[in-house]
């Protein structure tokens, strides 16, 4: 009785290798290893797709079962359906009709020789199904010892002598080969892997089907040593544990795979994040590496709809992004092409069709099929990666980033896909530049509107750009005209209660009513869109300035601005220094508004501001500051302007604040000149009254020489302001805003014209050390004034006392007395030598005030040579014209080109 090592697999093949080939088994060893190799292969058998060969298998069938009148009626039948084009799978039908004619019960007949064993066909019925005989699992394969002989056995592979063997026909076996006969060398030259492919299948069924009768006929003679040789390979090959798999089953678990479905043998790796192969699976390496790239399309596919479906339940991603969602809907193509690859299993699975054959499935044949689709899910996955934390605007931009591509493919999907997701985004911009109306619930729109904010503040603070949020393909320029368009619209109907229709402003054109309408207009991005941006942005703008010129008297107000704030109504502001006087020298607390305000509306009848309209003069009013102990009037006094409504947005508190300042600063300055011109005046009328004292003709000299000097200092500074910084800047003001597009352009040309303003008149903080010189140079000009003050009131009351000592003397000639006595003569000679005493103090009075002055001009001008403004510097040239401080000053002995110099390395 055979023992059950004689009885296994191994030891069969092995005999069956000596008894076909008539030799030993050392002999036959490498036919036996190649025939354990061919059995141990993932190849599963094939049927050539041959219409012919079928049918001539069909006739001989019918001849051998002695039925030739049915063969030729066949043959007719068969030529009549090959003439005829009502059939497209011809081949098909007649497998079909041969199948269902054989018996599937039938035991295969037993080989007349064992020489032709490998050349013997299948049995039918493993043709008639599509699952097909694999390696059975309890033939063992040793595939450590196959692993040691690959290098010597890769070159025999493909030119072994089994491979030799021709293709088998359907009518019936093949000659043995050759190169199996005794005698013969193993090496030949084959003719290709699929003859071994088909070969080594047939012979793995054919060796599963008939174990029994083999395992009986060669248990007998085996060598105890072979047998044993052959046992240990099989006990190798069960501990290792390998599975067996047909490339039918990869076929049948990729597909599940591409749906995201964990297959039999191809599963989601979580740890790698990847799908895998079992590890225990035996398959070559090239079939495992075309495995894992179909795979990929399963994990791409998970990737898309793992974010689709987690961002279309998040509300706060903002309809872009529930729009985006919709890339499953891009997947469209894809689930085609899965639903016509299960179709075509399914048939085959029905009709019997094995894989080999040019319409079965394979892992080559899905590789070429899903290349574009893995391409197209590539593109979907890198879009959702870079859209992670996007949304709005910003999404469209990351999107509208991978247009920018050279393949046409990829940029005509991307295409497609920025066009449903801009759609929202382009219908709350026609929204908005249309009706002025922003419905941006999840801050998707690049302009945000914050509802906190009052009218007032309407146009500067309620609107503005969210940066991040600007698509990419709208350039910042448009993003800036979108938000003036529905900001304008806004402004007219809340600020200035203008209830015009959008539609007569502008002409309404047809917004993005659909996604297919957004992708028309991406195509015509600078012409078409930039069309219609440009025409509701200039159309809305000339209505708004129209409406703030003709209705609110926008220039109107800036020229008012101009004339009173800024001292350009000359008249009028000499009159009013004049009235002020009495009341502006006196404390500062002592003040009442109300008073003031009379005596300017006294100014406005006086003079030609009583011809401006009563719109601008209801507005100009009377403000005091706040009052420091030991302020007069003129340092609280201020004249003030009132703006409300529409004119408000361009004159705000910060502008009146500027306004402010810059007419403390002139009034400061006018005043300056004003107590020269007082202090000019004194000189000439108390210079006739004094000729008569010739010893103060010394003090009446150095006043007139420190007044001329301050004159000087002051006409030049006056100059400066009035011609250099005002009615330059005034000029660049009033040509800009002619000019200007839109209410920004007016606003920004206001506040860069206030700036100039600012800086030129040292009010800047980079300036604060010269005006504090110009301010000690106001008040050394104070201080003159007092000074001479004094001195012509004690100059006057010597001259007072002199006059009536001398009327005393002619009244008492005249009544017959003597003129004076002699103490009146000695009292008043004390006196007059009283008052000369007196001539030197104020001498050194003055000259330690015309000290302090130069040194402060001095002080000034060298500041003004270190200026980085051009024309500060040509202002110290002008102070100093004669270089009569350089003279004092060797800091001010530079060329003016030095100073330049200086000035541009400070």
């Amino acid at each position: 009785m055979a023992t059950p090592d004689q009885k296994s697999p191994n030891v069969l093949l092995q005999n069956l290798c000596c008894r076909i080939l008539g030799k030993s088994e050392a002999d036959a060893a490498q036919q036996f290893q190649y025939a354990v190799r061919v059995i141990g292969s993932n190849f599963a058998p094939t049927v050539e797709r041959d219409e012919f060969l079928v049918a001539e298998k069909i006739k001989k069938e019918l001849v051998r079962q002695r039925r030739e009148a049915d063969a030729a009626l066949f043959s007719e039948l068969h030529r009549k359906l090959h003439s005829q084009g009502v059939l497209k799978n011809k081949w098909s039908i007649l497998y079909l009709l041969l199948s269902l004619s054989e018996d599937p019960r039938k035991q295969p007949n037993k080989v007349s020789s064992y020489a032709t064993l490998f050349a013997q066909a299948l049995p039918r019925d493993a043709h008639s199904t599509p699952y097909y005989y694999a390696r059975p699992q309890s033939l063992p394969l040793n595939y450590q010892d196959r692993n040691t002989q690959s290098a010597q056995s890769s070159g025999s592979m493909g030119s072994s002598g089994i491979s030799s063997i021709s293709m088998y026909a359907l009518n019936g076996p093949t000659p043995t080969p050759q190169s199996l006969l005794p005698g013969q060398s193993y090496q030949t030259t084959g003719v290709g892997d699929c003859f071994r492919q088909q070969l080594g299948s047939r012979l793995a069924w054919t060796l599963t089907a008939n174990q029994p009768s083999l395992q009986t006929a060669t248990s007998k003679g085996l060598p105890n040593t072979v047998s044993r040789n052959v046992t240990r390979l099989r006990r190798d090959a069960d501990t290792s544990g390998a599975i067996e798999i047909t490339e039918a089953a990869l076929v049948r678990d990729i597909l599940y795979v591409f749906q995201g479905i964990d297959g039999k043998y191809i599963k989601m790796s979580n740890s790698e994040n990847c799908y895998k192969v079992e590890g225990k699976a035996n398959l070559t390496r090239s079939l495992r590496d075309t495995t894992i790239r179909l795979a990929e399309l399963g994990w791409l596919h998970n990737k898309i709809r793992k974010y689709t479906d987690q961002r279309s339940l998040d509300r706060a991603f903002g309809l872009v992004g529930q729009l985006l969602c919709c890339l499953h809907q891009e997947l469209k193509e894809y689930y085609r092409l899965l639903s016509v690859l299960h179709s075509q299993l399914q048939l085959e699975d029905d009709q019997g069709v094995n894989l080999g054959l040019e319409s079965s499935l394979t892992l080559r044949r899905l590789l070429v099929w899903t290349y574009d689709p893995k391409i197209r899910l590539k593109t979907l996955a890198a879009l959702v990666d870079h859209c992670q934390g996007r949304k709005g605007g910003e999404l469209a931009s990351a999107v509208h980033a991978y247009t920018k591509t050279g393949d046409p493919y990829m940029r005509s999907l991307v295409q497609h896909i920025l066009s449903l997701v801009s759609h929202p985004v382009l219908n709350f911009l026609y929204r908005w530049i249309y009706d002025g109306e922003l419905e941006d619930t999840y801050h998707e729109f690049f302009v945000a509107s914050d509802p906190t904010v009052k009218t007032d503040r309407l146009w500067h603070d309620k609107y503005t750009l969210r940066k991040s949020m600007i698509p990419s393909f709208i350039t910042m320029d448009q993003s800036r005209k979108v938000l003036l368009i529905g900001k304008s619209i806004n402004f007219l109907h809340q600020v200035c209660h203008d209830q015009t229709p959008t539609a007569k402003m502008i002409a309404v054109t047809k917004s993005a009513e659909s996604p297919k309408d957004a992708a028309d207009l991406f195509t015509d991005l600078e012409n078409a869109f930039q069309g219609k941006i440009d025409a509701a942005y200039f159309e809305t703008s000339k209505y708004l300035l129209d409406v703030l010129n003709k209705k609110y008297s926008l220039l109107e107000h800036m020229q008012a601005m101009r004339r009173y704030l800024l001292l350009g109504q000359g008249d009028f502001i000499r009159h009013l220094m004049d009235l002020l006087k009495p009341e502006l020298v006196r404390p500062a607390t002592t003040l009442y508004q109300h008073n003031l305000t009379g005596i300017l509306e006294t100014a406005v009848r006086a003079t030609n501001a009583q011809f401006d309209s009563p719109e601008i003069l209801k507005r100009l009013d009377v403000r005091l500051l706040e009052v420091s102990p030991g302020d007069t009037g003129w340092d609280v006094f201020s004249l003030d302007y009132h703006v409300d409504g529409p004119i408000a947005t361009v004159f705000t508190r910060e502008c009146m604040s500027h306004y402010l300042r810059v007419f403390n600063f002139l009034w400061r300055a006018k005043r300056m000149e004003y107590i020269l011109t007082d202090i000019r005046k004194g000189h000439m009328c108390n210079a006739k009254l004094l000729k008569n004292m010739p010893e103060f003709s010394g003090v009446l000299h150095q006043c007139h020489i420190l007044a001329s000097e301050m004159v000087h200092f002051i006409h030049q500074m006056q100059y400066y302001i009035t011609f250099e910084v005002l009615e330059c800047s005034w000029d660049e003001l009033w040509n800009k805003v002619q000019q200007a597009q839109d209410l920004d352009h007016i606003i920004a040309a206001h506040e860069v014209f206030l700036d100039t303003i600012i800086s030129r008149c040292l009010l800047d903080s980079d300036s604060r050390v010269l005006l504090n010189q110009l301010r000690a140079v106001f008040d050394q000009i104070i201080e003159l004034q007092n000074a001479q003050d004094a001195i012509y009131r004690a100059a006057l009351e010597e001259l007072q006392r002199r006059l009536q000592f001398e009327e005393k003397k002619k009244q008492n000639k005249i009544e017959g007395q003597w003129g004076i006595t002699a103490a009146e003569e000695e009292e008043e000679e004390k006196r007059i030598r009283e008052f000369e005493e007196s001539i030197p103090k104020m001498c050194s009075q003055l000259r330690i005030l015309t000290h302090f002055y130069q040194g402060i001009v001095q002080q000034f001008l060298v500041l003004l040579t270190t200026s980085s403004d051009e024309s500060l510097r040509f202002l110290s040239f002008r102070l100093d014209f004669n270089e009569h401080y350089k003279a004092r000053e060797p800091r001010l002995r530079m060329s003016l080109g030095t100073r330049g110099r200086r000035s541009s390395h400070m």
